[in-house]
């Protein structure tokens, strides 16, 4: 089954520019487009897009807002922000608010359609390497999670679940943390799944964020 995308951006040129280079895929589908995040809330609702391309500064309502009301809706939709990376200060903030990734703008057509599968998926962090200098940019002034609530759920991780996590926050795939820990990597699978269900997270991107949140991983 394809891959049902809606991309949201106030820029009509950036719509129908992304619109055909994941039209050409064949595993990619645009369902809809959206011109501000109150109507990308609108369209999720009424289209259930896999992933939503969610620019961040918009009229009406920003990409942060309507992720968040995207998320807090439970709905099956997963957002993948757009971002220029050195102008966006509010990347960070989409990521808290539950992107599970983000994407360059600049990105080829090439890296947007692998963005897109690698976020459908929920199986890996989008561009590492990337994501680590992202994460590690905004974490540097955002607020941590040190306090009592925090605390009890680390505890609540095995000494291997809480390895696995900031090999997460590293950016490593399954089968690169499996290779590290020289363990199965369907083991692996099972140690994330795990984690991102006692610390109530939704994916790999949130699992990161707080990684880095609860002081697991700090900047270098």
């Amino acid at each position: 089954m394809s891959t049902r995308v809606l991309i949201v951006d106030d820029q009509m040129m950036v719509r129908e520019g992304f619109s055909v280079l994941l039209n050409a895929q064949p595993d990619i589908e645009v369902i809809g487009e959206a011109v501000d995040g109150r109507e990308a809330v609108a369209k999720v609702r009424e289209l259930r897009p896999d992933v939503v391309l969610m620019d961040i500064r918009m009229p009406e309502m920003n990409g942060i807002e309507a992720t968040r009301e995207i998320v807090a809706a439970d709905t099956s939709a997963r957002v993948l922000v757009l971002t220029t990376f050195d102008l966006d200060e509010y990347v960070y903030q989409a990521l808290r608010a539950g992107a599970s990734g983000f994407l360059l703008k600049d990105a080829s057509a090439r890296q947007l359609a692998e963005g897109v599968r690698v976020v459908a998926s929920g199986d890996a962090l989008l561009a590492p390497s990337v994501t680590r200098r992202l994460i590690t940019e905004f974490a540097r002034s955002a607020p941590g999670r040190r306090g009592v609530v925090g605390a009890v759920y680390v505890e609540e991780l095995t000494d291997r679940e809480t390895e696995v996590l900031v090999l997460i926050a590293q950016g490593l795939s399954n089968a690169e943390i499996a290779e590290r820990l020289v363990v199965a990597e369907s083991t692996i699978k099972t140690h994330v799944s795990r984690v991102l269900v006692k610390l109530g997270l939704r994916d790999r991107t949130q699992a990161a964020v707080y990684a880095y949140e609860s002081r697991l991983i700090t900047p270098s």
